[in-house]
């Protein structure tokens, strides 16, 4: 019986001591998990920390790359002032000269005076062999109705591109640009265009686009020209045209306060001032300094004209005349006195819808593209010699 008692007594301590484990390991386990568990919620915790940081740099980065971007374009557009003040400057020693800190000569002081006037007089000097005039209208090609009465449209003059440039309208600062004269023709309005925003608003339709570059016209206090690059998406130079006193250089075309061409000897300026009022004049421009090469006073008259434009270094100017839906070249200014009014042949533009608002000549083509009432028109010219005259 003691032996019973005993036996069973070691069954007792040996079942507690296997169910004391059991619960120790049981608690051991618990204590795992609440571990793990505890892993987790920090492991995910961490991600999502390192996910905002990493957001949190990712727009800092961004942010720093535009900071950086606008202290380019900002360091870039303080060159291009220092550059056109120092061209201003050089500008203003050359016609106003050097005050002399000593006694001169009044000899010396005559002569000078006497070589800067001989200057102005002196000839034009030709850069191309030119010599081409209008004999007369050959033909006119209507392409299309797009946009506003008044407005600006011209082929890239240069020899590189053969992209298509809409001005719509006198006031905006954006540019309609095709890739060819075929997709102009062929789109439903500007559909096939791609928008060229420019910094500042154009004034007028004097405008003309050339080897790449867009030359405008900004009117504010003064008159300015912008060189902007249709590759680049940028403003390559800016000046303000050195004369005083403007006023707008067409009488039928008020909004117009200059009128940019560009020919076989590159661009030109067409302006008038209140101190010749009655009269257009004429600059030669370098289209990759912005310089004024050389000014000339004309004897064609404001008052009626529509518009005008440079081939060969004559300038053409337009009149509406008295014949409904007709005008005419009525005046011509040769640079290099080979052409009068005179001797100039009579040159009728065909009936069209009101007067043009732009002439734009491409020496490439030897067309003008014309703006009328909406209208974007085509004239193909006949040409023949100066010297055939």
């Amino acid at each position: 019986m003691r032996g019973l008692v005993f036996l069973l007594t070691l069954v007792y301590i040996a079942t507690a001591q296997h169910q004391a484990l059991i619960d120790y390991l049981e608690r051991r386990l618990l204590a795992i998990e609440d571990r793990i568990s505890l892993w987790q919620e920090q492991t995910t915790r961490y991600a999502s920390e390192l996910r905002e940081l990493k957001q949190q740099m990712v727009s800092q980065l961004e942010s720093l790359d535009k900071e950086k971007e606008t202290i380019r374009m900002t360091l870039d557009g303080v060159g291009t002032r220092v550059d056109r003040v120092e061209r201003e400057l050089d500008y203003l020693e050359t016609q106003n000269g050097a005050q002399p800190c000593v006694d001169v000569d009044d000899r010396l002081i005559e002569q000078q005076v006497t070589l800067v006037k001989e200057k102005q007089k002196a000839k034009y000097f030709k850069l191309t062999d030119c010599s081409d005039m209008i004999s007369s209208i050959k033909a006119m090609k209507i392409l299309k109705r797009v946009g506003g009465p008044k407005g600006m449209w011209t082929k890239d003059t240069g020899r590189t591109s053969g992209r298509v440039y809409i001005f719509n309208g006198t006031a905006e600062d954006t540019i309609n640009e095709f890739a060819t004269v075929q997709d102009f023709t062929r789109s439903l309005g500007f559909s096939l265009s791609t928008d060229l925003k420019i910094p500042s608003s154009w004034k007028g339709t004097g405008h003309v686009v050339y080897n790449n570059h867009v030359y405008y016209v900004n009117q504010a206090e003064e008159i300015r020209v912008v060189k902007f690059d249709t590759e680049n998406k940028s403003v390559t130079d800016s000046v303000v045209f050195p004369v005083q006193d403007h006023v707008p250089v067409y009488g039928l075309n008020p909004e117009t306060v200059m009128d940019l061409a560009v020919d076989e000897e590159g661009l030109w300026a067409i302006y008038a001032t209140r101190q010749n009022e009655r009269y257009i004049s004429l600059a030669k421009m370098d289209s990759n300094s912005m310089d004024i090469e050389q000014m000339w006073d004309t004897n064609c008259p404001r008052e009626n004209a529509e518009t005008a434009f440079v081939i060969c270094g004559t300038l053409y100017v337009v009149y509406n005349t008295k014949q409904p839906g007709r005008s005419r070249v009525q005046c011509v200014f040769d640079v290099n006195d080979l052409v009068t009014n005179e001797e100039a042949p009579l040159v009728y533009f065909p009936k069209r819808y009101s007067f043009h608002s732009s002439l734009k000549y491409n020496p490439q083509e030897q067309l003008l593209y014309a703006w009328d009432d909406g209208y974007q028109i085509l004239y193909k010219l006949s040409m023949k010699k100066k010297l055939e005259i």
